[in-house]
């Protein structure tokens, strides 16, 4: 069995908070909600503002593919502002201020070449190579040699 996956990034405000998660390619939209789910923090129960900081993002921004009410409904549920363009009545061209960081980070992962040459057989191999990818891409961004 090879690896047939897509990896959707989280980027929350810069590339070193880059998370990947490794989605199967045979999924059906309906089904999105479903996968997303258990991804996604518990709702929040604690009023107080002690204790431990914000484990969450505060905004999510995604395009039109993730346009969903059950997702924004889940979303708002669990304190997440979502910014999800809506099919056929916003432009997700908006959404490109925030997107630009994903996709130069989805184009520095294409530059190893294991990732771009998916002939892993186990899905856990190839996801530790993400990682490892992603590791290398906060590195090197940390010490600015990227632009």
């Amino acid at each position: 069995m090879t690896c047939d996956s897509d990896f959707d990034l989280e980027a929350l405000k810069k590339c070193l908070s880059a998370y990947t998660r490794c989605m199967a390619k045979q999924l059906v939209d309906n089904a999105l909600w479903e996968v997303i789910k258990p991804l996604l923090p518990p709702p929040p129960t604690r009023t107080s503002t002690r204790g431990r900081s914000r484990q969450r993002p505060e905004k999510l921004r995604t395009d039109k593919a993730y346009d969903d009410r059950a997702l924004r409904r889940g979303l708002r549920k669990r304190g997440i502002t979502p910014r999800i363009a809506r099919r056929g009545v916003e432009s997700s061209a908006r959404l490109g201020r925030y997107r630009w960081v994903v996709e130069r980070t989805l184009s520095w992962q294409q530059g190893f070449r294991r990732l771009r040459v998916s002939d892993e057989k186990r899905n856990d191999i190839y996801e530790a190579l993400m990682h490892l990818a992603n590791a290398m891409i906060c590195w090197e961004r940390l010490n600015g040699h990227f632009c």
